[in-house]
């Protein structure tokens, strides 16, 4: 056999080899493939509003992250940056916004200057349980609302995370009446902060690296940030005395998974699909997380002496009358606002007769 005719038995063996093969794979293919979308890898970063290795919502960041790299076989690497590390704990959101990093995990109402809006995804004063935002933000058109509210900035927003219900904060003395608030300089964000600045408290916003410091060389009187399991890890129990509870102005926080949308477009479906799961897987686990290390956390805080105490009726009735006004004046501040107000108040306004029917009467009667 001639030299030509034996390259072209052997050129036609291997496309009969390789068409058999696309065929058994059932994929359309031919013998001039550029690699395959599902074959391609990509590295990410991601940056968050928290310190490195910090419990609770930090462990959900990293969580996420081992996640994806196991659900997608390494084909999606996401480096995670704490806070500071690559930005500022607070910039997070327009990290994500200009390209900086594909991704961020943060607090929207952490960006309420830019986007007032954010608050509403967040926590609202007196307002719903994680529970209910999440049948909000997944069965109540909550999350098509979020992702229209971002679209201008190029981000797309995931929910992956909750806390469930804070706590009140720590005070360097004691809140026995309203009066007590006032001039009270307290590290406080989001709608609880503006209810606060109402009776008198100088309200500041601080990433939780410099919170205890603060709370220690007095440069704040008090400070929220969320509940047991995170405030004992950040040494709050040793700047301030008294640990009050219910957290009113935050009965739960969602967190948010934020994603360039430019890159975004650029992941296949199936590695869109995976990062969607982890988020929601995050945002569950991370609320189990809470409800488990908070009670253990607030058992070793009463063991070291920690006085806990309920703020006193009077002043959690009045908190609550003002909150209403604040809320309502922030939904009006802006179209944004207002659309989503309007959507999430009638919604959790339903879903609250429900709960109100079966989950509190049943705490009420357990007792």
């Amino acid at each position: 056999m001639k030299r030509r005719d034996m390259l072209t038995a052997a050129g036609l063996g291997l496309t009969t080899l390789a068409l058999a093969g696309c065929q058994k794979q059932e994929a359309n293919c031919d013998t001039q493939d550029a690699p395959k979308a599902e074959q391609q890898t990509f590295t990410w970063k991601m940056v968050t509003s928290w310190p490195k290795n910090f419990p609770g919502v930090g462990v959900g960041a990293e969580r996420f992250t081992q996640l994806v790299k196991e659900m997608s076989n390494g084909r999606l690497q996401v480096k995670l940056f704490a806070a500071g590390e690559l930005v500022p704990a607070l910039e997070v959101f327009d990290a994500v916004s200009r390209g900086t990093a594909e991704m961020g995990h943060g607090a929207p109402y952490y960006w309420k200057g830019k986007i007032p809006a954010t608050q509403f995804f967040t926590a609202i004063p007196f307002g719903p349980t994680a529970e209910e935002m999440n049948a909000w933000f997944f069965q109540g058109g909550g999350m098509a609302l979020w992702e229209e509210i971002y679209k201008p900035f190029g981000v797309i927003p995931l929910a992956c995370g909750n806390t469930g219900v804070q706590m009140a904060g720590w005070f360097n003395k004691e809140i026995n009446s309203l009066a007590d608030l006032d001039g009270v300089k307290m590290r406080t964000p989001g709608l609880g902060g503006e209810v606060l600045s109402k009776v008198g408290v100088t309200v500041v916003n601080l990433p939780a690296g410099e919170i205890f410091t603060a709370l220690q060389t007095g440069a704040i009187d008090a400070t929220e940030w969320i509940g047991p399991y995170n405030d004992m890890a950040l040494g709050l129990h040793k700047a301030a005395k008294y640990y009050y509870t219910p957290g009113w102005q935050e009965p739960s926080v969602a967190f948010e998974l934020s994603i360039n949308e430019q890159a975004w477009q650029q992941l296949p479906d199936d590695l869109k699909a995976i990062v969607k799961a982890a988020a929601r897987e995050v945002n569950s686990s991370m609320l189990d997380e809470y409800n488990a290390r908070n009670m253990d956390a607030m058992e070793k805080l009463k063991a070291e002496g920690v006085e806990v105490r309920r703020l006193p009726e009077d002043v959690l009735n009045k908190l609550k009358e003002i909150a209403a006004e604040v809320v309502e004046a922030a939904a009006a501040s802006d179209p944004a606002s207002a659309k989503v107000w309007a959507a999430q108040k009638d919604y959790l306004g339903r879903l609250r007769g429900y709960s109100d029917a079966t989950t509190k009467d049943i705490l009420n009667i357990r007792g």
